[in-house]
């Protein structure tokens, strides 16, 4: 088991957005969180990261944990190659195939401010494939790429799972994560 979320609720502010919640994912799984914007797909993804916690329930993560949420957290005064190996660093990993697998291996000596949307996410990307974290967590991890980039995740994502790492990820955009199991939050409580 990598992650288990048992009865969650989440309260944001005065809105419940979802409760009773339970899911488990296990090595080399996916889930794929859909839903209209707002029922607290970013906020589930937040709890089971340990960024959030839950209102009700539990959580159990086995292992450690990358997140790629809206943000790439890279330094955009660095030039690509050093923000990648500063989080390498702390992760104690090499970014170099990340960076390849990527596509983005060439702008290694681009500074991230001048880095392109898709080229960013990408980079965020490859953070996320250097991390060595068993358990990915994507929030919407398809925003900003071209077809290359999509299918570079993809590909990414497969690696990942096959090598026994686990994904969930939100997103509103269809990614190619075969085989998942799919949770549709739809903001109606029972």
């Amino acid at each position: 088991m990598m992650l288990a979320l048992r009865d969650a609720a989440c309260l944001r502010g005065d809105r419940l957005l979802f409760e009773g919640l339970s899911l488990t994912v296990a090595a080399g799984e996916a889930l794929v969180v859909t839903g209209p914007n707002g029922v607290g797909k970013s906020s589930l993804l937040r709890i089971a990261a340990g960024l959030l916690p839950p209102s009700a329930g539990s959580v159990e993560r086995a292992g450690r944990v990358a997140w790629l949420g809206e943000a790439a957290a890279l330094d955009g005064d660095r030039t690509l190659g050093e923000a990648l190996r500063f989080w390498a660093k702390l992760d104690g990993t090499r970014p170099d195939t990340a960076t390849e697998a990527m596509g983005i291996a060439h702008l290694a000596h681009v500074p991230v401010r001048y880095l392109s949307t898709g080229q960013r996410r990408r980079a965020a990307i490859a953070r996320t494939v250097a991390s060595g974290a068993p358990l990915w967590l994507l929030d919407e991890p398809a925003n900003g790429l071209d077809t290359e980039g999509i299918d570079r995740l993809g590909d990414a994502i497969r690696a990942h799972r096959k090598a026994g790492g686990s994904i969930v990820t939100a997103t509103h955009l269809p990614l190619p994560v075969d085989d998942a199991e799919n949770l549709v939050l739809d903001g109606i409580l029972a």
